[in-house]
């Protein structure tokens, strides 16, 4: 097995060259070594190596003692749910999530409160690959209620108002597929489904929501079609994505401020989230109703564990992943999500383009990624620091470097997935955003070539 498929929020590789069913076996066997004899609940995406993957899993969570409790195929927001409802602390759940179809991978956690991320994934790295296992016998069951206790929940959950909305939604052919009418058929919603078949090779487009080309076939939808709002959804269903009625892609952090807005009235805890990717919009318009905001780390694993933490009624981030604890069991689903989207809209007298109209706008650059060496990843961001610290420069470092100004800011991060450094900026003019793009491009290409 390769020590760099082990992620900051997961395992994650090409299939069958970094991830394959002698390393599932191996995963699984050490997995049940390390959390000794306790209960493991497990389920796989429909990409097309997941159920091979999840049978080699399996044979090496037995090998090790475990009582596996399979749920089959199923969306990510399924498996979270059935582990927080059966109360299983220790998961795997087979998923590579938006990432394209040759990918696979594990998201896994030892807890109830959500995945591993960070130490707790590097601590079972290093675990593994000392070979150390149990050898026992373990104990197999399948759990399968078709689903309904889910649906159920998601039912009771929501509470549309009284404007009917038209709606289409883009599962991408991902695992979403396997359920997404079943739980519309609940709701009075004049609803259509495009690339709602599930297959593991998403033949419509790449599944990823959160990436606006992504998002083209739901544009010509509205456009033809006249819908109130479109919907997609990403490969294992804890993404959404948003196009309005006048079929504009509408990123995740203008919909968060929506969404803030609409559940102000009732919060109950009276804060807000959002990472550091997000607009300076959402701070602007959290000031205006009084909502303390805090910007935290990106990574949906780092963020589900905080807004759990702070008790948060709702949070989000700029991936397209949304919490809701109001009315929801506090886990990222992007079917619940787009529904609890829906339900704003039916109860509110504007269409969804007008609810956004009011927001301030913001010209952006897309994440730009500049190669560096990994051992000066973390090398270029102190020095930055440094930089910033002589110049008396703000900046948050909660997750890199992040300068907020009156009008935007600018996002330095180590990547953590390669060896890049990420980096972002917003501004009011596009003037002034090109040349503080080039100001930093230009320093942290000054300071690359220092230390080489």
């Amino acid at each position: 097995m390769k020590k760099y498929i082990f992620r900051e929020y997961d395992v994650r590789g090409i299939y069958p060259t970094d991830l394959n069913e002698e390393d599932a076996f191996t995963f699984g066997h050490a997995f049940a070594s390390y959390i000794k004899k306790n209960k493991v609940i497990i389920g796989h995406d429909n990409r097309l190596s997941s159920e091979g993957l999840n049978s080699s899993l399996v044979k090496g969570l037995l090998q090790g003692g475990a009582h596996v409790i399979d749920l089959g195929l199923c969306t990510t927001p399924i498996y979270y749910y059935y582990k927080k409802l059966l109360n299983v602390e220790n998961g795997i759940m087979i998923t590579a999530s938006h990432n394209p179809k040759e990918y696979n991978g594990f998201k896994f956690s030892f807890s109830i409160k959500g995945n591993a991320c960070g130490k707790e994934i590097y601590d079972f790295r290093d675990f593994l690959f000392k070979g150390n296992f149990r050898n026992a016998q373990g104990f197999y069951q399948e759990y399968n209620d078709n689903f309904e206790s889910y649906i159920n929940k998601i039912t009771e959950s929501i509470d549309l108002g009284s404007k009917k909305i038209k709606a289409v939604f883009d599962p991408g052919n991902g695992t979403g597929s396997i359920i997404l009418e079943r739980i519309l058929k609940k709701f009075d919603i004049d609803y259509k489904i495009i690339n709602g078949i599930s297959d593991g090779n998403f033949p419509a487009h790449h599944p990823d929501p959160s990436v606006e080309e992504n998002m083209q076939m739901l544009k010509e939808e509205v456009t033809k079609n006249h819908f109130d709002i479109a919907l997609g959804i990403d490969g294992d269903a804890d993404r959404v994505g948003v196009v309005d009625d006048k079929a504009v892609f509408t990123p995740i952090d203008n919909v968060m401020i929506n969404m803030y807005k609409y559940l102000n009235p009732n919060l109950k805890n009276r804060n807000a989230i959002m990472d550091v990717k997000c607009s300076k919009a959402v701070i602007d318009e959290m000031q205006k109703i009084n909502l303390p905001l805090t910007i935290y780390r990106t990574g949906n694993s780092y963020m589900n564990l905080k807004i759990n933490e702070m008790n948060l009624d709702f949070g989000g981030e700029f991936s397209g992943h949304l919490w809701f604890k109001d009315k929801w069991i506090g886990t990222d689903d992007g079917i619940y999500n787009a529904l609890r989207i829906i339900e704003m809209l039916s109860k509110s007298n504007q269409t969804f383009s007008q609810m956004t109209e009011s927001i301030p706008k913001y010209f952006h650059t897309p994440e730009i990624k500049i190669e560096v060496t990994e051992e000066n990843k973390s090398k270029i961001i102190d020095k930055l620091k440094e930089y910033l610290d002589n110049e008396n420069i703000k900046y948050n470092n909660i997750d890199g470097i992040r300068i907020d100004y009156e009008d935007g800011f600018t996002l330095i991060r180590q990547s953590n997935t390669g060896p890049v450094l990420t980096v972002r900026f917003e501004r009011k003019d596009e003037e002034t955003l090109e040349k503080e793009k080039q100001k930093y491009l230009d320093l942290i290409k000054k300071i690359s070539l220092e230390l080489n």
